[in-house]
């Protein structure tokens, strides 16, 4: 089922961004519809609800090569409409910044994507949305952190590296908030 969520919401971004003046309105109503497709009410937004954004992000990432933009702006667009479409449906913006941040490195890697770069577009977009619903940024961000680092190491020992060493050296993320999540994610 979950393959299928990732082709499906890969078919509906590029689908969606076809013939649009605004590319990134358009992936982010794309993905938003996906989430709240997967998600029609509360009650789902469970274990199996959180693996849905997980692949409905992969799904996202995976349509990078499409939407004709960098792999930092669809990572950014993508989780930020994700975690937005999950709050809409009463679901843990940090649960949801945690897995569609792991979605965004697991999606780049499933296309040879840079991961590094993934990861930092996820955080950027966790923070956004946590932002616009005035949701704890610093929490959000460490969240997506999380994700990012643990979808990295699921993948191999030098993507984790990889991913660790983008979000440490990236100036638009907050360097003691980035430490301290990469310094608890290894602890566990």
């Amino acid at each position: 089922m979950l393959v299928k969520l990732v082709d499906e919401t890969k078919a509906a971004i590029v689908s969606a961004i076809q013939g649009a003046d605004d590319v990134f309105t358009a992936l982010r109503g794309a993905v938003r519809s996906q989430v709240a497709g997967a998600l029609k009410d509360v009650s789902d937004v469970t274990t199996t609800g959180m693996e849905s954004i997980v692949a409905i992000v992969t799904g996202g990432m995976k349509s990078v090569g499409e939407v004709g933009a960098s792999l930092v702006d669809v990572a950014q667009n993508t989780v930020s409409a994700a975690i937005l479409g999950v709050t809409e449906v009463g679901g843990d913006i940090f649960d949801a910044a945690r897995n569609a941040a792991h979605g965004a490195v697991t999606g780049a890697s499933e296309v040879g994507q840079d991961l590094g770069s993934a990861a930092v577009g996820a955080v950027e977009g966790a923070i956004n949305a946590a932002g616009s619903v005035g949701a704890d940024t610093a929490k959000a961000a460490s969240e997506a952190v999380v994700g990012a680092i643990h979808a990295a190491d699921n993948i191999s020992s030098a993507a984790g590296k990889a991913v660790r060493g983008a979000l440490q050296t990236a100036a638009s993320l907050p360097r003691d908030v980035i430490e301290s999540a990469i310094k608890g994610s290894s602890e566990e």
